[in-house]
């Protein structure tokens, strides 16, 4: 699966996946049916993340064709992704903290 193949709001998730910096792992963290406020956006579109993001970044993280591998858990409407470094998943990983929320009480940065 190509990255063209993506819902918008399956990317918008990905692209903060992305920001590994120092070495650091990334948790994004997002709840399906997220809408972000308009007013939130500024100049950009509004972040939805709905449940056909959600399968689009299933189906991404099973089949993309860059070589990264993902690490996705739901808890009913609740979804943590991380980027993996050295394919797996760290044995602290809850000494991580989540990098950004799409929450529809909450946005992170």
């Amino acid at each position: 699966m190509e990255w063209s193949d993506l819902t918008e709001g399956a990317k918008a998730v990905l692209e903060q996946t992305r920001n590994i910096k120092n070495d650091k792992i990334q948790i994004v963290e997002f709840e399906v049916g997220f809408e972000q406020d308009p007013e939130l956006a500024g100049d950009a579109e509004p972040i939805s993340i709905q449940e056909e993001d959600y399968q689009s970044l299933k189906r991404f993280t099973k089949e993309n064709e860059y070589g990264d591998k993902y690490h996705m858990a739901r808890n009913k409407n609740i979804v943590k992704i991380i980027l993996l470094e050295k394919d797996k998943i760290p044995d602290n990983l809850s000494d991580f903290p989540v990098f950004k929320e799409y929450k529809n009480d909450t946005v992170t940065e």
